[in-house]
């Protein structure tokens, strides 16, 4: 470890049950739970609740949720995809006809159905304790929203950077710029409104959200304000449960969530560079950094060209799984030398902004969940009266690219961005982890898991390690565009220009730049590890 990356914060240690999230209020939240008997699903659903109150730009009622969990009564492994479809009126045709070259990135025309409040109540009642309700866990983050909380440092810093998205939209404005500004740190920012939602909902549950009042009133506004989302998307709404896509890395097995999650990226890099030493893997040399960035652009090329929704579109994962496509797409890394445009590999002929926290409780449960709005603030406008603002999911996922497997279409989810990870060793969970960071997210875990594993970083080190990012990488938005290697702070200068040697095109970041809020538990024995991030402003917290 270099001086560089150190910040003081120490590792937490813990047997009876840790929480480790991107706020501290939501990390209290969980851990309350736990100590009262709960177990980390119900700790997970209060956890939510709060982030989506506290940070408000990253997550929330609007949002979408991923799930991966060991449960330990019965050694068994689940994920839960909580993402909604676009509108069905929502075709290729109805935006290009208009004049749109790309998605419309906020404003209710780049709304997907929320599926947030589906994810937490069908976790809850699958694999919650029974010890706690949704109106008992959802009552922390009713408090903060009706009688406000002391804003975060970060969050203070993100409302500052949205202040333009904000100020387009009065009922957004009106909550998040009081007297027209940015709340400083450390100042009480209340939603009421949001806080009556929330009741409605510990009250009425997914049914209140997605065919009640409240779902009503979120369409009225929607069709009111050009959108096109209507009841029947709401009503049609559901989680799917499923058995987490895997592939293993020097022994260890990493599970995560199936397509429309693009969790595939990370499995697909780390089948590729599994084929080389850990000492090649190296933390902070050029070679380690070079094989990651090129096994990057190879993963997110095939992601690009063969990935969409699976009820859509044929998704060949035994193919870009297996060992010997990883072995082709290793051979044709070049050593040496940094490519300049990520291809797709050929198929054989039988063959197209977020919030973080896991959580581990006293029975061996462990749960890494990812949850998110998309981009910062979502579509950038609360739904007025209710408090609640909308993600730009749609928008930021699809693409207007005709014949592309993530071109939108009526009823279609998009390829997906979050990501939670969990691996196992000897078939029992070893590390939970995972971050926000949209496209930064496989590279981050990454480099993390990496750093863990190949350089023997404890976790702590492993997320504050400076990290690098591959741009662009899979947001439609941002394609096409020629690779930048983008580098924090603390990274080695010396491998910085032996990697411009390579080709590479580097841009140095300023200190934490790259946002990112990675959270991590590992399990030893009977011992829990809970690591986070200081880029945001949460901690991991156990008793």
């Amino acid at each position: 470890m270099t001086d560089a990356i150190r910040t003081g914060r120490a590792p937490v240690f813990s047997r009876k049950g840790i929480v480790a999230s991107g706020h501290p209020l939501a990390s209290a939240a969980g851990l309350h739970v736990l100590m009262q008997g709960g177990n980390a699903v119900d700790a997970a659903v209060a956890v939510a609740g709060v982030l989506g109150v506290v940070q408000p730009m990253m997550s929330g009622l609007g949002g979408d949720t991923f799930v991966v969990l060991w449960r330990a009564r019965d050694r068994s492994l689940h994920a839960l995809n909580g993402s909604g479809v676009a509108p069905h009126a929502a075709t290729r045709e109805w935006f290009t006809s208009r004049g749109h070259k790309k998605m419309p990135l906020r404003g209710m025309l780049s709304v997907s159905v929320p599926g947030a409040v589906d994810a937490m109540e069908e976790a809850l009642e699958r694999w919650g304790s029974r010890a706690f309700t949704l109106k008992q866990l959802l009552e922390p983050a009713i408090e903060y929203a009706g009688n406000g909380f002391p804003v975060a440092r970060r969050v203070a810093s993100w409302i500052r950077e949205s202040q333009e998205v904000l100020a387009r939209f009065p009922s957004s404005a009106r909550i998040y710029l009081p007297d027209g500004k940015a709340p400083p740190a450390g100042a009480l920012l209340a939603n009421p409104d949001l806080a009556r939602s929330l009741r409605a909902i510990a009250e009425g549950g997914r049914e209140e959200f997605y065919r009640g009042e409240l779902a009503r009133r979120l369409v009225r506004y929607c069709r009111e304000h050009d959108g096109l989302l209507t009841e029947r998307e709401f009503a049609d709404h559901s989680s799917d449960i499923h058995e987490p896509i895997r592939t293993t890395y020097r022994g260890i097995a990493v599970h995560t969530t199936a397509p429309p999650s693009q969790g595939i990226i990370l499995l697909e890099m780390l089948k590729i560079l599994e084929g080389f030493s850990p000492e090649e893997l190296r933390w902070g040399t050029a070679r380690a950094t070079h094989l990651m960035v090129e096994a990057k652009k190879l993963a997110v090329a095939d992601r690009n060209a063969y990935l969409g929704d699976p009820r859509v579109v044929d998704i060949p994962l035994d193919v870009l799984l297996s060992k010997d496509y990883a072995a082709r797409r290793r051979a044709s890394i070049d050593p040496r030398r940094a490519q300049t445009s990520g291809l797709a590999g050929a198929l054989p002929e039988a063959v197209g902004d977020t919030t973080y926290f896991c959580i581990a409780d006293r029975e061996g449960n462990v749960v890494s969940f990812i949850t998110s709005l998309s981009e910062k603030f979502g579509c950038g406008e609360v739904v007025a009266g209710t408090g609640i603002m909308l993600n730009n999911r749609a928008g930021r996922g699809f693409t207007l690219e005709e014949g592309h497997p993530n071109c939108v279409a009526p009823g279609k989810r998009t390829m997906h961005t979050l990501m939670p990870f969990l691996a196992t060793r000897d078939g029992v969970p070893w590390l939970a982890w995972g971050t926000p960071g949209g496209d930064g997210q496989p590279q981050w875990d990454l480099q993390a898991f990496s750093g863990i594993v190949d350089s023997g970083f404890g976790p702590q080190e492993a997320v504050e390690l400076p990290r690098w990012m591959s741009f662009p990488t899979t947001d439609p938005a941002s394609l096409p565009a020629p690779f930048e290697l983008r580098v924090e702070p603390g990274f080695p200068e010396a491998a910085l220009v032996e990697l411009e040697g390579m080709g590479h095109e580097i841009r140095r970041l300023h200190l934490w730049q790259t946002t990112g809020g990675m959270q991590a538990i590992t399990v030893e024995g009977d011992v829990y590890t809970g690591a986070s991030d200081p880029r945001v402003d949460g901690y991991a917290v156990g008793f």
